[in-house]
């Protein structure tokens, strides 16, 4: 996972992916917090940081993680508010958050852990908060990024949703992203597939910022989705987004 972080660390500024990502969950994120005070944020396995500071534009936040890499990363970069901790374990009090967010980290998990994830998850959130999950989808698109982010699985809507509801959420929003890089995406991991899969030091590549005049063209085309997403949910997309609530306390009579 070390090499996972350090690639990112090095990309996430620049890369398409990440743009495209941070243009997808801006949406979600306003409707979660709207109407809401001083709103407290908790990214739960932050690697490096670094979505914790974006996150800080829309109140106070906070984030953990295991690798002691990543957050050594993070502090180097000034992000303060991130702390060593398991996804199973969170260290925060009870319904202390507005929003939890949690960013490609589930599917590395064993089945156990992330159960024990998302209960945290929802432990922590407050009544009426809400979660914002990102998750790799489609088994279709197992490629040497998989062998990068040490994979357990790739998820479907359905998987994804009982996951979520199994730990007492309602599902709010739930789309397929990065559809429009859907065909390439298919047909380049279907070849990694078939030569067979790198190892994890040699799949860094997988996540290394395109020449230039390559990135740039993917980042317009992954933003035109992201304005199409706000009108509509993607039937495919190599991830999964979901926005999910709490429900709030039963109003006593």
């Amino acid at each position: 996972m070390d090499h996972l972080l350090r690639a990112t660390a090095r990309a996430e500024a620049r890369h398409f992916w990440f743009r495209g990502l941070r243009a997808f969950t801006a949406p979600l994120i306003r409707q979660a917090l709207a109407g809401r005070s001083s709103p407290v944020i908790l990214d739960c396995g932050c690697g490096t940081g670094a979505n914790v500071e974006r996150l800080s534009a829309y109140g106070r936040t906070f984030g953990f993680d295991r690798s002691e890499t990543g957050l050594r990363i993070g502090r180097a970069a000034g992000r303060a508010n991130i702390v060593r901790a398991d996804v199973t374990a969170a260290p925060f009090p009870n319904e202390a958050f507005d929003l939890v967010t949690s960013f490609d980290v589930l599917y590395s998990l064993d089945e156990g852990p992330e159960r024990a994830a998302v209960a945290e998850m929802w432990r922590v959130t407050r009544p009426g908060g809400y979660i914002l999950v990102n998750v790799a989808a489609m088994d279709m698109l197992r490629g040497d990024h998989s062998v990068l982010s040490r994979e357990r699985r790739r998820y479907s809507r359905s998987s994804l949703a009982a996951l979520l509801t199994g730990a007492g959420f309602d599902v709010v929003r739930l789309t397929y992203v990065f559809a429009s890089l859907f065909v390439p995406m298919a047909v380049g991991r279907a070849l990694q597939r078939r030569r067979g899969l790198a190892a994890e030091g040699e799949s860094e590549r997988e996540i290394s910022v395109p020449a230039a005049p390559i990135n740039a063209v993917l980042t317009g085309v992954v933003l035109v989705e992201s304005a199409w997403l706000r009108l509509a949910n993607n039937p495919f997309g190599s991830s999964l987004l979901c926005l999910a609530r709490r429900p709030p306390r039963p109003s006593t009579p």
